[in-house]
């Protein structure tokens, strides 16, 4: 049990490392998307930057960091390749969630530095806890929408995401990661919820073409 979670969570580790917007921009652009905008690899920054298609061909990627590792350990889990007793599946779900959530906020491939899990922790929910990943896209979509927000829209999205995984009656250990992941997103803005506060935090806008290098 304790050698399957710690192969499961390298598992969840090394797809979350994956460092998708740094790389896609890099092949595409020859940039590097750190030294823009702000620093950030995930697909926000990429899409003020280079535009949209570029920021969501990072958003899917990310949130697939997410999708992938835990239905690799389904299978992992189903078909006997670990010999663990299933009804420890749930608990093992979440080791694998948790190891891609630290990945992509510690990456191994950006010496343990990273993005803010956004992306990734909507792919992890959409797999563990389907109707809070709804619930969250859609609160997020409505707050960008409205206000421009990034940040508002992931902050409340993650709050309410959770939220339904409470009430939804999902299996503990899955409603558990649901409550800490959000916490975890809202760690990762404070700088954000600072900017917020006093006015000065940037709003959305996709940018046009690669701009020049410094």
């Amino acid at each position: 049990m304790i050698l399957a979670a710690c192969l499961l969570f390298l598992l969840g580790y090394l797809f979350g490392s994956f460092p998708n917007g740094l790389w896609l921009v890099k092949a595409a652009y020859g940039m590097d998307i750190r030294q823009y905008g702000s620093g950030n690899i995930g697909a926000t920054n990429v899409f003020r930057t280079v535009g949209a298609v570029p920021g969501l061909c990072v958003l899917v990627l990310d949130i697939l960091k997410g999708i992938v590792p835990l239905m690799l350990t389904a299978w992992l889990l189903h078909s006997g390749w670990l010999a663990v007793n299933l009804q420890h599946e749930h608990l093992l779900m979440v080791v694998t969630a948790c190891g891609a959530l630290v990945g992509h906020n510690c990456s191994l491939f950006l010496h343990f530095k990273g993005g803010k899990g956004v992306a990734t922790g909507l792919g992890l929910f959409a797999y563990l806890l389907p109707v809070g990943a709804l619930t969250g896209f859609i609160v997020w979509v409505i707050l960008v929408g409205i206000t421009r927000y990034v940040s508002l829209g992931s902050i409340v999205g993650a709050l309410c995401a959770a939220a339904m995984g409470l009430i939804w009656g999902y299996p503990l250990p899955y409603a558990i990661f649901g409550v800490v992941a959000a916490l975890f997103v809202i760690l990762k803005h404070k700088d954000n919820i600072g900017r917020l506060l006093n006015g000065t935090e940037s709003k959305i806008k996709a940018g046009h073409q690669p701009p020049s290098s410094k």
